[in-house]
């Protein structure tokens, strides 16, 4: 049986323009990691010029990613109207402008203001990825998408071990000190120290303004093909020839679920293991690297895919190793101290790093006419990212940080249905 979304992809795209294609598709996966992955940074930043509790400062999180749940919808609706290349550069634009929302909030330190430029931020990424995942699976055979998307991740994950970094030495230089010093601090000067401190991030907000225009416009011009995804070949017109709408696919509805968790859990593991180390008595000058760690961990997971699958793994399998590895370092964290136990959520990056490509394929095998809202729906599950860190911040409130982490078991035991029987589930 040919492609099912693309019966000849080597006729459609040579393999040079295949090449460059994932080239630049790869180039936009490393802007999406290193704008995503910023949030562990901003996480405690925030908490710390703001002045919030967990809960609070998980809005962060929350913000960014609902965006995913408001816009996937629409995103499908522009991409009918724009195509994939050109809703790309939209995309990057409206990122754009959430980043110059950055500084009018960073200069009147409003962190609802942050909040609506991260919202932005999110929405922008919103419609860069239901074009841009579903394009490189469809680049070339279903059965290696996963390897594809491995790759992708590759690129995702090195912005994305950079990004907090780079933005932790700017925003949260000495301040452990500064911390240590508010406490005591008479309130005038408490808050033209916190002022100050959330002006360092106008500087990096610019610059990544100026750097998405331009490639907004280098997507614009470049030779990115656009690929039809309403075409089917027989076999599968014939099988969807009675489906009049997605909730005809259940193996993609349980894939949504299977993602809206994962994306919790992968956000969980990135975003709160700094603020988590510094629970656990690690100063933030050693505990900002934790995320990168983190992404670390999924590089190595990424590597191992693309040797692994197909050819000694299928995506399947590959899922069902990823959520129990993801099981026992939960476990393990939860049930360690210290170094060891911080060590265990920034390990999830292994168990992590083969979801998202595994899952993608899986879910959206056999849609037809029905991939581009079946990505859209896809999509919208990144919204995980917005309500399982906010679920961690309310029991690490009402606990402590070290026993919330109960919450990624759940999300794992049903990652691990979904590899192991729901991706089946078919109707006629």
């Amino acid at each position: 049986m040919k492609d099912a979304i693309n019966p000849n992809p080597t006729e459609v795209n040579p393999a040079s323009q295949t090449n460059r294609s994932i080239i630049i598709i790869g180039a936009l996966f490393f802007i999406f990691g290193f704008v995503t992955w910023l949030n562990s940074v901003l996480i405690p930043y925030l908490k710390i010029a703001c002045e919030l509790n967990n809960f609070e400062a998980y809005l962060v999180a929350f913000a960014f990613y609902i965006s995913y749940l408001v816009m996937a919808l629409p995103s499908a609706w522009i991409l009918k109207l724009t195509g994939f290349k050109n809703g790309m550069s939209l995309g990057l634009l409206v990122m754009a402008v959430g980043a110059l929302i950055f500084v009018p909030a960073a200069y009147s330190r409003t962190y609802e203001l942050f909040l609506i430029g991260l919202f932005v931020q999110g929405t922008g990424l919103a419609i860069l990825q239901t074009a841009a995942n579903p394009y490189v699976t469809i680049l070339g055979p279903i059965e290696s998408a996963a390897k594809r998307i491995s790759i992708m991740g590759i690129c995702n994950k090195i912005a994305g071990a950079i990004a907090p970094i780079i933005l932790g030495a700017i925003a949260l230089k000495d301040v452990d000190a500064l911390v240590e010093n508010l406490k005591v601090m008479p309130a005038a000067q408490k808050i033209a120290e916190l002022d100050l401190l959330s002006e360092r991030v106008i500087v990096p907000y610019l610059i990544m303004m100026g750097v998405l225009i331009i490639l907004a416009i280098m997507i614009y011009f470049s030779s990115l093909p656009e690929i039809d995804t309403e075409q089917e070949d027989e076999e599968l017109a014939h099988t969807n020839s009675k489906k009049t709408s997605i909730f005809q696919f259940p193996h993609l509805l349980l894939g949504a679920l299977a993602l809206f968790l994962y994306v919790g859990v992968e956000v969980i593991a990135g975003d709160t293991v700094i603020s988590y180390g510094v629970a656990q008595g690690i100063s933030f000058v050693n505990a900002k690297f934790f995320t990168t760690y983190t992404l670390i961990a999924m590089l190595v997971g990424y590597i191992i895919g693309i040797v692994t699958i197909p050819k000694y793994l299928s995506q399947e399998k590959a899922l069902k190793i990823s959520a129990i590895i993801g099981i026992i370092f939960g476990l393990g964290a939860i049930f360690s101290d210290g170094f060891v136990s911080v060590l265990f959520i920034s390990l999830l990056g292994l168990g992590n790093a083969l979801v998202w490509p595994a899952i993608w394929p899986m879910s959206i095998a056999g849609l037809g006419r029905f991939t581009k809202i079946g990505s859209s729906f896809l999509i919208m599950a990144i919204a995980g990212g917005a309500i399982m860190p906010l679920v961690y911040g309310y029991f690490a409130d009402l606990s402590s940080p070290q026993q919330a982490y109960w919450v990624v078991i759940p999300c794992y035991l049903f990652i691990l249905y979904f590899a192991t029987s729901g991706y089946k589930i078919r109707t006629n």
